[in-house]
């Protein structure tokens, strides 16, 4: 069995995601545990490069975590024959220029999401890459989560018979700045510079859904900017005029109603920074990132109204845990080993840049509900 390198050109791995996420969490621990088996047995060992703006940047974290490669020189990096995918997980607007310079020097492709700001721009990628005949993915990560693992476990089980609602909660408080420092970035809260809760979170929305409860038939989407002035990374005041919450309504092909709610200007009282609640017919079901627990029919409690009593029911107790009867890695990780094994092996990969498309298809929709303030039906996107 031969142990083989794969050149990955990873673009935009200084930021938070980029760096935790895909460098540190996924490419740098497939490396120390010895690369991704393929089929024939043969291990496939990534040989990173790092390319960014700021040589002092790149050149420490290349440093830091072993990495023998690193420039500032993307166009070098591209015309580099031996790294033969190209990764970008920098800022949203950017990303439609540098995945097709990538896909026209004949690299496979994976990105983040969104992979566009528009659905045009995106379709454009998908058919660029299929011409080109390039192997392409999207970040997908959710669906990796050990949470709605055991959601799709449920589905797949008949757990829930005939599926009802979907209500999601995501989001916590992300701070202004003035009183203490900001945990997220402030371009995200800048329209310009390609902010807003919409565009960021309904790309995922719409392969949660996809994947676990349906096709979606129609959407009724609500934006606000609830925090109209912001403090940035330096101190200095600004206009937060892009949306930081967003209240959604989808309705599914096959009757299910999902309501999700996304939001930075939110305290979190719940389970885990995001939920989900899945109600059926036999059965229900609350997942966040890691947790899941179920209330079977023949277990629901027979709540009575009464609204001059104190309530004494825990009704928390009334949840059994789905127990953790496998290993579960990092999300993202898992995805990238997956599409590793994708570019190496030639097998199926359904995360691809249509998927991409239909989260920014989605997001337009749902900008569009926004604006005209009414229900959009969302068509279908098969090319």
């Amino acid at each position: 069995m031969a142990t083989l390198r794969i050149g990955i050109i990873m673009h935009g791995v200084t930021g938070r995601m980029g760096k935790n996420q895909h460098l540190i969490r996924s490419i740098v621990a497939i490396r120390d545990q010895g690369g991704v088996t393929l089929t024939n047995g043969d291990r496939v060992i990534p040989d990173p490069i790092l390319v960014g703006r700021n040589e002092e940047k790149i050149a420490a974290l290349a440093q830091q975590y072993q990495i023998e490669r690193w420039t500032t020189d993307l166009d070098g990096a591209l015309s580099n024959p031996d790294d033969i995918i190209f990764f970008d997980a920098a800022t949203t607007q950017a990303r439609p220029g540098l995945l097709k310079k990538a896909i026209a020097a004949g690299k496979h492709v994976y990105s983040e999401k969104p992979v566009a700001v528009s659905l045009e721009e995106a379709l454009d990628l998908y058919h660029f890459a299929q011409e080109r005949g390039v192997k392409h993915g999207v970040v997908q990560d959710k669906l990796w989560l050990p949470g709605l693992q055991k959601l799709q476990l449920l589905n797949s089980a008949g757990f829930f018979g005939r599926t009802l609602s979907v209500r999601g909660e995501f989001g916590y408080w992300v701070f202004e700045g003035d009183l203490q420092p900001g945990q997220r970035p402030s371009w995200n809260y800048r329209q310009q510079d390609g902010g807003g809760i919409i565009l960021d979170m309904i790309c995922h929305w719409r392969y949660v859904i996809d994947n676990l409860f349906g096709e979606i038939k129609s959407l009724s989407c609500l934006g606000a900017t609830h925090i109209p002035e912001r403090w940035d990374e330096q101190g200095q005041p600004y206009v937060a005029n892009a949306d930081d919450a967003a209240y959604a309504t989808f309705e599914l092909h096959n009757g299910t109603i999902v309501q999700i709610n996304s939001s930075w200007c939110v305290r979190v009282r719940r389970d885990d920074l995001v939920t989900f609640q899945v109600d059926g017919v036999n059965g229900s079901a609350v997942a966040g990132l890691t947790d899941c627990r179920t209330q079977a029919r023949v277990n629901t409690p027979k709540p009575v109204w009464n609204p001059d009593v104190r309530q004494t029911h825990d009704f928390f107790d009334d949840w059994v845990e789905v127990p953790d009867n496998q290993v579960y890695d990092n999300a993202f990780k898992v995805q990238w080993e997956l599409f590793l094994r994708h570019v190496c092996d030639n097998g199926e990969f359904k995360w691809n840049l249509l998927e991409g498309a239909k989260g920014v298809q989605l997001v337009e929709l749902a900008l569009q509900s926004w604006q005209e303030r009414r229900w959009i039906d969302v068509p279908p996107l098969t090319r």
